[in-house]
Parts: structure tokens; C-alpha cells; sequence
């Protein structure tokens, strides 16, 4: 299997691909400007790779939540590669994905809060636990599931949604508490 998957839909433009279990990524992280990068950082990796834009399987891209050109710019770029190879195009949840990149890391943690900056003193939220379905994680838990929202950080919803499924908050990268840049984001108490 091989995939290219195209995210710019936060500050962090990123390019990826996947060669069997091979990973070769880039990233960036931009305050703007993610047009002028993400091609030329795509075909730095295919070059790298010695991989043509026909050979792939898939071209996947965040499809957010996120900046609203940002999302737009990764969906349209998979979009129009995709078209003149060929090759099928994979929407995937930049919520979930980095949830599941947490589960994958520590086994334990069956449940992650992500927040990524929605700016203006708010964030896009998923409250994600771990499922029986799907694969990828070793000891019996499978893909993170879904529960998104968008508002404050600060805020008592995602306060209230944590506390009730797992507890006391901990803003940590990891293991088991939350993740994002979300949390960064909004005045400070």
C-alpha cells in the first residue's frame, strides 16, 4: 500500500507518505502560506521515495475540523492529484487522527481529548475513546471513535465531557489525559 496524505488544515502543513510500513513525512508549521509549500513538499517525498504520483493507492487529507482555506486547499490538491492519476481520495479527521496517534503510542490510554486552536479564544474538540472495531493498536483496542464539538477552551462543555467519562483533566501530550494545540489557545486564568 502506498498513500500520500496532504493536512494543512491547522498551522502545521504536513505531507506524508506511506510505503508498505515505511513513513516519510514533512512538516511545517506556517501562520499562513501552506499553498507555496504543500506541493513542492509532496514532491520532495515522492522524489525521495522514488515513487510516482500513478503508483500510489490513495491520496488521503485532513479534512479537518481547521482553517477554513486550509481544509479547502487539502481537499482540492487530493482532489486534482488524484484526478490526473487516477487513484481514490480518503477524507480523514484530523481529530481523530491525532487521537489515534496518542492510543498508538501508550497502549493504556483508551481515551484522548484533543483540542486544536479554532482561534479567536475557541477550539475544535474531540472527546475519542478507543472501539473494538478497526485495527492498528496492539492489546485488544481498536480505532478511536468520535465525539466533536466546537467552542471555548476554557470552557465548561469540554470540561464537563472529560470529567465525565475519565476523570480530572491533565493537560499533558501524553499518555491517557489530552492533546492539541487547543490547549494553548485562550486567555490564561
Amino acid at each position: 500500500m502506498r498513500i500520500l496524505a496532504l493536512d494543512s488544515a491547522t498551522e502545521n502543513c504536513s505531507v506524508a507518505l506511506l510505503i508498505g510500513r515505511r513513513l516519510i513525512a514533512r512538516e511545517q508549521l506556517l501562520e499562513r502560506g501552506h499553498a507555496e509549500h504543500i506541493l513542492p513538499m509532496a514532491d520532495a517525498l515522492l522524489k525521495e521515495a522514488d515513487v510516482s504520483l500513478g503508483a500510489l493507492s490513495a491520496i488521503a487529507f485532513g479534512r479537518g475540523p481547521g482553517s477554513f482555506t486550509g481544509v479547502r486547499l487539502a481537499a482540492s490538491v487530493a482532489q486534482g492529484l488524484a484526478f490526473g492519476a487516477g487513484l481514490p481520495v480518503v477524507p480523514i479527521s484530523d481529530l481523530r487522527a491525532l487521537a489515534q496517534r496518542v492510543m498508538e503510542l501508550d497502549a493504556a490510554v483508551t481515551r484522548v481529548l484533543v483540542c486544536n486552536d479554532a482561534r479567536m479564544h475557541e477550539v475544535y474538540w474531540g472527546l475519542l475513546r478507543a472501539s473494538a472495531s478497526g485495527g492498528g493498536r496492539g492489546r485488544g483496542a481498536g480505532r478511536a471513535g468520535r465525539q466533536t464539538g466546537h467552542g471555548d477552551p476554557a470552557g465548561e462543555l469540554v470540561e464537563r465531557a472529560w470529567r465525565r467519562t475519565c476523570g480530572r483533566i491533565r493537560v499533558c501530550r501524553l499518555p491517557g489525559a489530552a492533546s492539541g494545540p487547543g490547549w494553548t489557545s485562550g486567555p490564561r486564568p
